[in-house]
């Protein structure tokens, strides 16, 4: 009987870490799925009332397709789909003129159509388009629409999805790079979490744990860089760039020394190993305590109030540590140095100057500025301020 009941907890907990996962997806999809079943909506009825005495289904699957992107990706993918719905449609109609339609047609305005476009890009995205607008071409021939008007219907639904993502509701590049920010902070603090609990392991088995939990961060630390390579591709593209780059520009920074702070935590878990047991249980408190700062920086990154917190916390796991003595064989004065290098990379993280971050950690400086995070406003392009993208990144490679 209480393995019946102590099954049915399992299954309980299964079902609501499910749902629990189901309900996140929703959430960060939701506005997504909004936008796009409006724009659909939009590019139906402006074609519908534009090109007549045709079925203009065009519009809004490419309204669609454009639209069902990353914030990001969608005026990019709005000039891709467009490209792939032209080349298609052209392939389709010069199928139909040279075959006897029907599977014929399909086949060779699909081929052709996918032939040019891998000719002319790489991206897979118009390359399969293409396809698709080829065979809805061919397929649909019967409804009395000549190609034009299937190519102004992709205009159309092009245009829609242009207009919302670009102008109405732009992509909240800083809001989506600070999600991402937070997902890393989150890992990071659930690796050296069970790395500090790992230390007070004894044996091989606790040294194979930790090597095995390095591993898990290649995955947000990639995510990171592909915001920031989203982020600079973002700027050239879209109507941020009309305005004020500036809070894009200042959060690209932040991930950097984000990347820098994860390297830290690795360097952190990596010298564990090689300590003995007693080391490791000093150490145990320490690293779970960074553990506890990064958590705190992922519930909020958009709070002065937590990243001050959180410096606070990084000041007294580093302190309670010390800094060593030249006495320290190598191992422990690798740990002591990385100690101070996470401290140090959480404080230039939550904002606080490099040049200062010393005198923090000598007790020098006891109120560091932490400055406000910054805000982004909702329609970029009416805050036009000329700013040169190129002039800031990578400030912050160094450590000084």
């Amino acid at each position: 009987m209480g393995a019946l009941f102590s099954g049915g907890t399992s299954v309980r907990r299964l079902i609501r870490t499910a749902f629990l996962e189901a309900r996140k997806r929703l959430s960060s999809y939701v506005s997504q799925i909004v936008l796009a079943v409006i724009g659909a909506a939009l590019a139906w009825a402006i074609a519908g009332g534009l090109v007549q005495d045709h079925s203009p289904f065009f519009a809004p699957i490419a309204a669609l397709i454009a639209l069902n992107a990353a914030g990001s990706e969608r005026g990019v993918n709005a000039v891709r789909m467009l490209t792939g719905v032209f080349i298609g449609i052209l392939a389709g109609e010069a199928a139909l003129l040279l075959t006897d339609r029907g599977l014929l047609a399909l086949t060779v305005g699909t081929g052709l159509a996918m032939i040019v476009a891998a000719a002319i890009t790489s991206e897979r995205a118009v390359v399969g388009q293409a396809a698709a607008s080829a065979i809805l071409t061919t397929i649909f021939v019967g409804d009395g629409s000549p190609g034009i008007d299937r190519l102004v219907d992709a205009l159309i639904g092009a245009g829609v999805a242009l207009l919302l993502s670009q102008l109405f509701f732009p992509a909240r590049l800083v809001a989506m790079m600070r999600r991402i920010e937070e997902e890393a902070l989150g890992e990071m603090a659930r690796m050296l979490d069970e790395v500090g609990l790992s230390l007070t392991s004894d044996g091989d088995d606790a040294s194979a744990q930790v090597v095995n939990r390095l591993g898990d961060l290649s995955r947000p630390m990639a995510d990171l860089s592909k915001a920031r390579e989203a982020s600079m591709t973002t700027i050239r593209l879209s109507t941020i760039r009309w305005g004020d780059p500036g809070p894009v520009l200042d959060e690209d920074e932040v991930i950097e020394r984000l990347i820098l702070l994860g390297e830290s935590c690795l360097f952190l878990a990596r010298t564990t190993v090689a300590m003995d047991s007693e080391e490791r249980r000093e150490l145990a408190p320490i690293v779970r305590g960074m553990a506890d700062v990064l958590g705190t920086l992922a519930d909020d990154l958009s709070s002065r109030e937590t990243r001050e917190q959180a410096v606070n916390q990084a000041l007294t796991a580093a302190r309670g540590y010390g800094a060593g003595t030249p006495d320290d064989d190598p191992v422990t004065h690798a740990t002591h140095l990385a100690v101070e290098m996470v401290a140090t990379d959480i404080m230039v993280f939550a904002g606080i100057r490099f040049d200062e971050v010393e005198d923090i950690l000598l007790g020098e400086l006891e109120d560091p500025t932490i400055p406000a995070p910054a805000q982004e406003p909702w329609l970029p392009w009416l805050r036009w301020r000329p700013r040169l993208p190129d002039i800031r990144v990578g400030r912050f490679r160094g450590r000084g």
